[in-house]
């Protein structure tokens, strides 16, 4: 059984650039007959199959970008929409926007309705299913066929392309640095799942700031929830009944505004007995009773960043492939839920 090649492999193995194994299987009169033949006759004894994806994509350029998310409600992913809108416009591109609604079918599904010739190539958060699955084939696929594709917040290694990020490990250790300089103490953690990168890395940031004062990690303090749905649940409830703690970080806004609400309705007060912190600041965090200390992720610029790095490789005549990771930095702001 001959193993499945992708023009990639045809190219490389010919020594010509994708476009020209593209074009000379299109039977392109830009490409020389001595070529198409050599190319094609290559395909064939290799029983090549042309990638449905990769073909509508390549067959024309649109000036649309197709930008999967994996959640409406989340304020941060509306933020990265915002950027990216906001670049792309002004590049003369327009912006078609899916949520998969952290489901790994849904996220395939979006893929192949945008990729039917509606768009140049996609920016994407990977859904929770997704993750959790560990199975990144399709957004393998399209890179292989030469597809350009830009990863952000929720990235993986797994996968060659442009990526950009914030750096979570480091906002979520100054955050509870924060906390323990002002005299917390008893820290508490409020997570999704490990297998979700960006709480993988916030949690290791909680780590490092307890290891480096010497406060011993107690795994009764952290609080995992599978997602944001969950929150609503008994767990957050039942956690306050049974831990004494004076301070929280929280992996997004509304982990911590619920929680506050929760301590509130306990008799405690914020920041004085507990204090919070959640990653976002969003909408929530500014208008919240009290307001939520913060740490910022900087979605729209996240966005632009994303849409530049994809507009760059669309338009790019490079045959060699290089990509890039872009990391920026949090930035902590202050509000009512802590002491300053």
């Amino acid at each position: 059984m001959k193993q499945k090649i992708t023009l990639k492999h045809i190219a490389r193995e010919l020594e010509v650039s994708i476009s020209t194994v593209s074009k000379a299987l299109k039977n392109s009169e830009e490409i020389s007959r001595d070529t198409k033949e050599k190319i094609q006759a290559y395909a064939k004894l290799y029983n090549y199959k042309p990638n449905n994806i990769a073909i509508s994509l390549k067959n024309k350029r649109t000036k649309n970008i197709g930008v999967i998310i994996p959640d409406i409600v989340h304020h941060f992913f509306t933020t990265v929409f915002r950027g990216i809108e906001k670049y792309a416009n002004a590049k003369g591109y327009n912006v078609i926007v899916c949520v998969s609604d952290e489901s790994f079918d849904k996220e395939v599904i979006n893929m192949e309705i945008l990729a039917n010739g509606s768009v140049d190539g996609f920016i994407m958060s990977l859904s929770t299913e997704t993750q959790l699955n560990n199975d990144y084939n399709h957004l393998k696929e399209l890179v292989e066929q030469g597809i350009p594709l830009v990863l952000f917040d929720r990235v993986t290694n797994k996968v060659a392309c442009d990526k950009v990020l914030i750096d979570d490990k480091d906002g979520a250790y100054r955050a509870t640095k924060k906390l323990i300089l002002n005299g917390r103490k008893k820290i508490a953690l409020f997570a999704t799942e490990d297998y979700l990168s960006i709480s993988n890395d916030r949690s290791e940031g909680y780590f490092q700031a307890l290891k480096e004062f010497n406060i011993e990690i107690n795994n009764d303090l952290i609080l995992k929830l599978p997602s944001i749905s969950s929150v609503e649940g008994t767990e957050m409830n039942t956690f306050f009944e049974h831990q004494q703690v004076d301070a929280v970080l929280c992996v997004n806004e509304i982990y911590a505004i619920h929680g506050m609400r929760i301590v509130q309705k306990m008799g405690y007060k914020i920041p004085e007995d507990i204090s919070f912190i959640g990653f976002t600041d969003g909408i929530l965090s500014k208008f919240s009773n009290p307001t939520l200390t913060s740490v910022a992720q900087h979605g729209e610029k996240m966005g632009e960043i994303a849409a530049e790095m994809l507009i760059e490789k669309v338009e790019s005549e490079d045959e060699i492939e290089v990509y890039r990771t872009e990391v920026l930095e949090s930035t902590i702001v202050e509000r009512e839920s802590t002491q300053n």
